[in-house]
């Protein structure tokens, strides 16, 4: 029994050495560019002649927009190849955790159906109105009720009380996240939450006819 613990120990030791030694590797920037790989391995050509070499970064983005494309990856559990819209998410970012304020949008406080008239208009380029019913009825937007359809940068639509009808409005991202508000303040949830599922009334997404020219 002596002799398994003492295995036992010396397993952990050697795989909690291996995983500080492979941290410490990782690399501070995204460059992964063939002549900084060839430079760091002290490699030539032929070193590399059967190598695989893998670009992560075809699109050539900004350090800070991977960091984001990772950070919202992470967030809604998907794939990083699922992030694509950076503006909307740029958007977003800066604005999480802002405490909820009926109808403001400033960093003290902020009204949902405020903040998605504003994005919507910077990111999407359509004009909507600044309440949650007037979003509902907006010619620029097509109303369905399916929740298997939705897709990132739809709207969805809440009730709260049988004197508004419709009382809230959130973002759907990925994965069953929306973006929307809370006593907590704007931030990303869970849509399957029964707070949101028994709310739910119906979701709405840009014609293409709505977006401006």
């Amino acid at each position: 029994m002596r002799q398994i613990v003492i295995m036992i120990l010396m397993m952990h030791l050697f795989t909690e050495c291996h995983a500080q030694k492979y941290i410490s590797q990782i690399p501070f920037k995204y460059d992964y560019s063939l002549e900084l790989l060839k430079k760091q391995s002290q490699m030539t050509e032929t070193g590399l002649k059967n190598k695989t070499v893998v670009n992560d970064n075809s699109e050539n983005l900004s350090d800070e927009v991977l960091a984001l494309k990772e950070k919202y990856s992470i967030i809604l559990a998907v794939m990083p190849n699922k992030i694509t819209n950076y503006k909307l998410y740029s958007y977003i970012d800066p604005w999480l955790n802002t405490p909820y304020k009926e109808k403001s949008f400033s960093k003290k406080g902020i009204d949902c159906s405020y903040f998605l008239q504003s994005l919507y208009s910077d990111v999407y380029k359509v004009t909507l109105p600044k309440d949650p019913a007037g979003m509902w009825k907006s010619k620029s937007i097509q109303i369905f009720t399916g929740r298997s359809f939705l897709a990132e940068g739809d709207l969805v639509f809440f009730r709260y009380d049988k004197d508004h009808p419709i009382s809230d409005v959130g973002l759907y991202l990925h994965n069953d996240r929306i973006l929307a508000c809370t006593d907590k303040g704007l931030a990303i949830y869970n849509f399957n939450d029964e707070y949101f599922q028994l709310r739910y009334i119906g979701a709405g997404r840009i014609n293409e006819d709505g977006k401006k020219k």
